[in-house]
């Protein structure tokens, strides 16, 4: 008796787990149709074209202009899209050649937005005359300056005319383009940060994860962007033997006017030796302050994957422009130096000032306190 009452019992409670099981396995389906559902209805309310970033400048669609430069029919475009696409193909006939992959094609363009056009940032009134707005593809190649999503959507417009898949991404402040490659992957470009901090190739060719790092966006509409290949870093790099000779090599670098430092390491690094790459960074940065050789620059670094799952370090010198779009560097500092000598004080990127910017000493101070500290 006491056997069958303990097998009853014990059937009891292999039934109640069953059931327990069970329910968990219900719930999970029933979240997992749930989220699909919401990620649906995410899906067919993502704009691209016809979204407002900022609530102001307006992503548009230029499938016209693409449409026409591949099917060699520019009847049906209007009269400025057909001004767009005079300017769009004198850029490509000089830039791009039949020969060119993908990849290539991208980068001729990508650098050639990033040496011709200019960003909006530094006006601080309304210049009563223009050569066009700054966002559509129209108003940029027409005035060579641009907002953010002037960028992307003439970014786009270049890579679809080339036969290159391409997207805008945006969040409600920002927008960029996401590309398809050679290698069938998907990449993040960001030809507006990099022009706004005059870092070249710094958001260039990104993986989500990479572009997770300083972008912010919902990519439930979108492909997922896992390539690797065609990061500027991994086709471009510099192998060290030892994370020791960093320092040393920035340094060769920056005295050689190095904008882009891209190291590789032969192999996967481990988490301390990370740490200490993290650390050396830190203190190359206050050293990079700390000299005063540097006015006006700032550095940052990224950590690139590869593709044996190690990591790349990019180190990039910035300078954050505070010139107006239109004055040229050599006007800008003339126009310092009056406002300096008018006010009795020394600004920022005066020809004569010696001042270092942020710091807020004179050049030759700062020089002199750093060979005293290191002897």
């Amino acid at each position: 008796v006491l056997g069958v009452s303990a097998s009853v019992v014990l059937g009891a409670v292999s039934f109640s787990s069953q059931s327990e099981q069970n329910d968990k396995v219900n719930k999970y389906i029933s979240d997992q149709l749930e989220r699909q559902a919401e990620e649906q209805i995410q899906e067919n309310t993502y704009e691209e074209d016809g979204f407002k970033v900022g609530e102001q400048y307006e992503i548009r669609s230029t499938k016209n202009i693409s449409d026409a430069y591949i099917s060699g029919d520019v009847s049906a475009l209007s009269e400025e899209e057909k001004k767009t696409y005079d300017m769009a193909v004198e850029v490509i006939d000089k830039e791009i050649t039949d020969d060119m992959s993908l990849y290539e094609k991208e980068v001729a363009i990508y650098e050639w937005m990033f040496n011709n056009i200019k960003t909006t940032a530094g006006g601080m009134i309304s210049l009563p005359t223009s050569g066009g707005d700054t966002y559509t593809p129209y108003g940029v190649l027409t005035g060579k300056k641009a907002v953010c999503v002037g960028y992307a959507t003439t970014f786009r417009m270049f890579m679809q005319m080339l036969g290159i898949e391409c997207h805008v991404v945006h969040n409600s402040y920002h927008s960029w383009n996401l590309v398809k490659l050679d290698d069938g992957e998907w990449y993040h470009t960001d030809v507006y940060s990099d022009v706004s901090s005059n870092a070249m190739y710094q958001n260039f060719n990104m993986s989500d994860s990479v572009a997770r790092n300083g972008h912010d966006w919902d990519g439930s509409a979108l492909p997922a962007a896992e390539g690797v290949k065609y990061s500027y870093a991994v086709q471009h790099n510099e192998r060290l033997s030892d994370i020791y000779d960093i320092p040393v090599k920035v340094k060769e670098k920056l005295d050689e006017g190095a904008q882009i430092m891209i190291f590789s390491f032969g192999k996967k690094l481990s988490d301390e030796e990370l740490a200490k790459v993290n650390l050396m960074y830190t203190k190359i940065n206050e050293a990079f302050y700390a000299c005063g050789l540097y006015n006006g620059k700032d550095i940052s670094a990224t950590w690139y994957p590869d593709e044996n799952g190690s990591y790349i370090l990019g180190i990039f010198v910035c300078s954050y422009s505070q010139a107006t779009a239109g004055v040229d560097d050599e006007e800008g500092r003339k126009i310092v130096d009056k406002v300096s000598e008018t006010f009795g004080v020394w600004l920022d990127g005066g020809s004569d000032s010696g001042y270092t910017g942020d710091t807020g000493y004179y050049e030759e101070n700062v020089t002199t306190e750093y060979m005293d500290a290191v002897g």
